[in-house]
């Protein structure tokens, strides 16, 4: 059952759901509304669009304003709602197909252009609602209904796209660790601008398991990275392992060998301007390397919607008339007798 809190914000707390046991979407809309809440976000000035897949019905069972959209497009409707409603708290809740296939366009001019939008991306590797077509971010060889002998292409890495579109903020969880979903949400929601959540997450009908290194506490310990700003980048069961820089790269070292101690590990800094480490960090896989979670990259920069509006105020402050009527005056008039 639904706690106190969630049922709060859900437009019927025993609203039958479509999604299958053990998907992740109800922990999601869980963390989602817990973020919120401990954010002490005004309900009624939070919304929620979504545009089509199995997470884009997550907006009809909560109860803030939510825009159900259609597919790829829900960043460019919660552009418009932004931009004529810049008090609005926008929360996109997107699938890796809705978001990165056919709304790549707007998921990567979102970021270049830094509009204040917080995009929570449930990437489950795979279509789950058309019943299991591969996706952008299905690996390469991934056997499905539409690639029944495997992809034969490289797929997309969600925060390659946000970084190559000078993204300033990302983060990433997994849908079973809540903790961690709600401490990168509430600093997306305080982010002043773009922000993208990469949740990692198992469809357990048409690709279970596809997250499986890091999707319990004891394979986190081992295969995960818990990145925290002014935080050293150390992991494992005991912190037993930490990060370096090896030339151009990164290096997995373990502390006490070889003369390694905490003070070579690389202190993680998630507000430099320079993304290089960061990318380094996102773009960490398994098993050479542990995958990373936490906020990665969190940069303060001018937004889209407040440029927009800053120009359409020094406009308007430059011209002769301010409404209808003035502007009727502003050229010759003649009276009709």
């Amino acid at each position: 059952m639904p706690s106190k809190l969630v049922n709060r914000y859900l437009r019927d707390e025993m609203m039958p759901h479509i999604w299958c046991p053990g998907c992740g979407h109800g922990i999601i809309v869980h963390d989602i509304i817990t973020a919120i809440d401990r954010n002490e976000l005004d309900p009624d000035k939070v919304v929620i669009v979504s545009g089509i897949g199995c997470s884009s019905r997550a907006a009809g069972y909560m109860d803030f304003n939510t825009i159900h959209t259609t597919h790829g497009r829900a960043i460019a409707v919660a552009t418009g709602i932004k931009l004529s409603k810049p008090d609005l708290k926008v929360i996109v809740l997107t699938g890796d197909g809705d978001s990165v296939a056919i709304g790549g366009n707007h998921f990567i001019h979102a970021n270049r252009r830094n509009i204040d939008l917080k995009m929570i991306l449930l990437n489950n590797r795979i279509y789950g609602l058309t019943k299991g077509q591969y996706s952008p971010t299905s690996p390469r060889g991934f056997v499905s209904k539409s690639s029944p002998y495997g992809t034969v292409e490289d797929p997309f890495r969600p925060a390659e796209l946000c970084f190559g579109a000078r993204g300033h903020f990302f983060a990433r969880a997994v849908a079973s660790d809540s903790n961690g979903t709600v401490d990168i949400l509430k600093e997306a929601y305080k982010h002043k601008g773009a922000a993208v959540c990469e949740i990692l997450q198992n469809c357990v009908i048409f690709n279970n398991g596809t997250h499986d290194s890091v999707y319990n506490n004891e394979g986190r310990k081992k295969n995960a990275i818990y990145v925290r700003h002014g935080q050293p980048l150390v992991f494992g069961e005991d912190n037993e392992f930490g990060l370096v820089q090896e030339g151009f790269g990164l290096k997995v070292v373990k502390i006490g060998e070889n003369g390694v101690t905490l003070s070579d590990i690389l202190v993680h800094d998630a507000h430099c301007e320079d993304n290089t480490l960061q990318l380094k960090l996102a773009l960490m896989e398994g098993p050479d390397f542990p995958i990373a979670l936490g906020v990665i990259r969190d940069v303060e920069a001018p937004t889209y919607n407040d440029a927009v509006w800053a120009q359409l105020d020094e406009v308007s402050a430059a011209k002769k008339y301010h409404n209808f009527a003035e502007l009727l005056e502003t050229n010759d008039i003649w009276e009709v007798k």
